[in-house]
């Protein structure tokens, strides 16, 4: 692992972060540095921040140029709760705290790798030997159903399954204070965060349409339980948009309130129906995952009167 800290000079500022980067560490491209930054492994003054980032006067920047780690993953023995499989297709039901694929930090212990144990070379590989398999991801704190390819063919008409907004994802969350509407629509763009670039934000700049649908189960003093429909999949779609209405999930560290809800272990959300067609039969299957544990107890909780503040 190498490690570098550089202070802006005066001939240096207003310069791209990857840009500045690129003339003091020259044994690395800039396409790298760039995905060091948005790896969150460059820091300038202790904040994570954008490649776009212009550097300023004495701004103190670090990097931490992780070991370079084999460009693949191993398969590991970990139980996996298979909801259904067949030779086109796995779905899985994923715990909360588990990651879905090898990225920076966490190398091993993923759902990839008890995938490959599991399923050995029978995955996809359109999305590359960290990703066999994956169509779509859930958060690393996000419970419930995933689907995985087994083949090319499956992968290629589920994932047009998704883009075209064909394919049924269906949530449970918990979120803060209590929503008088019965149902409601999010329709705000979403994209990187402007600033903190380990987040996601409602933002007209580089971002894409997201539209999430929600509707109440049940109102508590100072919360709301909601199930939530996702027309579209952005990245941290449904914790962004509620949010952006001042309705956070329970228990979200990154976008809920400073005072977190700690015992939760992560965000409130649980994926609990996925549906889609059959890339082979062309039959319309569906599944449901029941909520686990830590959503049930919270809500028996709430239910008995307990607001958490």
């Amino acid at each position: 692992m190498d490690k570098y800290i550089f202070q802006v000079q005066q001939q240096d500022v207003g310069i791209r972060l990857d840009k500045f980067l690129s003339d003091k560490i020259i044994d690395k491209t800039r396409s790298a540095l760039q995905n060091y930054i948005e790896e969150n492994c460059v820091f300038v003054n202790n904040k994570a921040v954008g490649k776009n980032y212009k550097t300023r006067i004495n701004d103190t920047v670090a990097v931490t140029i992780p070991d370079p780690v084999p460009l693949e993953a191993a398969a590991e023995d970990i139980p996996l709760d298979i909801v259904y499989e067949d030779n086109s297709l796995i779905v899985v039901n994923k715990p909360k705290g588990m990651v879905v694929h090898p990225a920076v930090g966490n190398y091993t212990g993923t759902l990839v790798n008890a995938l490959l144990y599991h399923c050995g070379n029978s995955l996809s590989g359109i999305n590359g030997v960290l990703r066999p398999g994956i169509v779509h991801r859930i958060d690393k704190d996000t419970s419930g159903l995933l689907i995985v390819a087994k083949t090319d063919i499956a992968h290629k008409s589920l994932a047009e399954q998704i883009k075209v907004h064909s394919f049924t994802r269906e949530y449970e969350a918990v979120v803060y204070g209590n929503i008088k509407e019965d149902n409601g629509t999010v329709n705000q763009p979403i994209g990187r965060h402007p600033i903190d670039r380990k987040k996601m934000a409602v933002t007209a700049k580089a971002s894409r349409q997201a539209v999430t649908h929600y509707s109440v189960v049940e109102r508590f003093s100072s919360f709301t339980h909601l199930k939530i429909t996702l027309e579209t999949g952005r990245t941290h779609q449904i914790r962004v948009h509620m949010s952006y209405i001042q309705h956070p999930v329970a228990g979200d560290e990154v976008y809920g309130p400073k005072k977190v809800l700690k015992f939760l272990h992560g965000q409130c959300l649980h994926a609990r129906k996925i549906g889609f067609v059959h890339p082979v039969t062309g039959e319309y299957m569906e599944f449901s995952s029941p909520l686990p544990q830590y959503f049930t107890s919270f809500v028996s909780q709430l239910q008995n009167g307990h607001n958490f503040y």
